[in-house]
This record gives C-alpha cells, structure tokens and sequence, in this order.
C-alpha cells in the first residue's frame, strides 16, 4: 500500500514545520501550505486521504473552506484550531469536518487520530461503493445520492459516513454509543448534535417528512432505525 498523504494548511510556520516533521517520521506522504489558494491549487494534481486544516487562513475563510471539501474533495478532514468554545467545534463538524482537534495540542494524538481514520477508510471487509434503497442509488465513491430519475444530490464525506452506517445495519436500532463508537470523536455534547446535523441534511436530501420521516426514524432516548431494505452492488 502506498504511504498515505496528508496535507497541512497552517498559516503558523512553526505549527506547520511541527506537524510536517512530525507526520514524515510517522511513514506519511506531506505536503504543507500557508494559503488556501495555494492548498487549493494543489488539488488539481493530488487529492490528500487526510486535510489538517486551521480555520484562521489568511486568504480564506476556513469554514467554508472546510465545507467545499466536505462536499468536493472525498478527503478526511481534520480541524486544527485555536478556536475551543463548543460551538466552534460544532459549526465545523456540521459542515463536514471528521474531526476536531484544539490548539495547543500533542503531535502524538495527530498522528493517532490521522491513523485512527485512515483505518477507518481502509477497514477489510468494508461495504461496496454502491447501494440501492427506496429508488435511491448512494454513490460512495462519488458522494452522489441519485434518485429513479437519475437527479444527482451531493452529500459530504461527514454525511456519508452516517448514511453507510445506516445502510450497513437496516432495520437495527443503532443507539448514540454505537454510532460514536463507530463514528469516531469524543462523545459528548457537541457529537451528540453534529450527528443530529448530519442526520436533518441526510433526511432533506433523501426528501423526507421531516414531521414522520419513512426511511430514517428517530426512536426517542434509544437512538435511530434505518427502514429500507437495501441492496449493496
């Protein structure tokens, strides 16, 4: 397998000259950029398996630098801030991020996180790319929901995520626990509502009654139900 690559949009040279060296001692391919724009350009030639990315850029803002990753890219993406109030850390894992990490940290628990998703990403026995339910056909590979139609809806690595964990268990109750131990991150308050998050978008893209929702059913203070019967391609 080749060595993953890991990219760093850090505007703080020591930050990012302390997580470069760190990562290239840990087997991993790096790359390190001060500007989004040029993070950015870099895209076209190499997209990451995982994106270290600080919300304080200088050219850019970083949430929705963040967001249009989520969306575009298929990388992982890990927030590292300065920014600890709850709510920051919420707002970036409801826009896609799949992790969160505060200023000043360990480099140690970088790497342990960055390998923790990678083995996420790499798990043998993994589901197939594709699966079909309800008339809707969900493209992992290309984070594409398509309806009967053929109508396209792009969800977000976060997203996605949570739709296959649904779609790999239909009809069991996944319970909160399961799902942050599936999941990934600390439990906890600001999980507990980007999960929520995820779950409204996933409802509103899989066109649901948000009053009495078909497919993805909130059992109250057990956790959620996945109703379809699904079919893996």
């Amino acid at each position: 397998m080749s060595q993953p690559y890991v990219t760093v949009l850090d505007d703080e040279p020591e930050i990012r000259r302390l997580l470069l060296e760190t990562l290239d001692e840990a087997g991993f391919r790096t790359a390190g950029f001060a500007r989004a724009t040029e993070f950015e350009a870099s895209l076209a030639k190499d997209v990451p398996d995982v994106c270290l990315v600080d919300l304080g850029l200088p050219d850019k803002d970083g949430l929705a630098l963040v967001h249009r990753l989520a969306l575009e890219s298929g990388a992982a993406i890990i927030i590292i801030s300065g920014r600890a109030q709850v709510q920051d850390r919420v707002t970036g894992l409801e826009l896609g991020a799949d992790d969160y990490i505060i200023k000043p940290f360990d480099p140690a628990e970088v790497v342990a996180r960055i390998r923790a998703r990678l083995r996420k990403e790499r798990a043998p026995g993994k589901p197939s790319e594709q699966a079909r339910f309800a008339g809707w056909t969900a493209h992992f590979d290309r984070y594409i929901l398509e309806d009967a139609e053929g109508r396209e809806t792009p969800f977000s690595h976060a997203e996605g995520e949570v739709l296959r964990l649904f779609l790999s268990s239909p009809k069991r109750l996944i319970s909160r626990a399961q799902m942050q131990e599936s999941l990934g991150g600390a439990a906890g308050e600001s999980f507990d509502r980007a999960m929520d998050v995820r779950i409204s978008r996933l409802r509103t893209k899989l066109r649901e009654d948000p009053k009495n929702p078909r497919l993805i059913k909130t059992i109250y203070g057990a956790g959620y139900i996945f109703l379809g019967d699904v079919t893996w391609a």
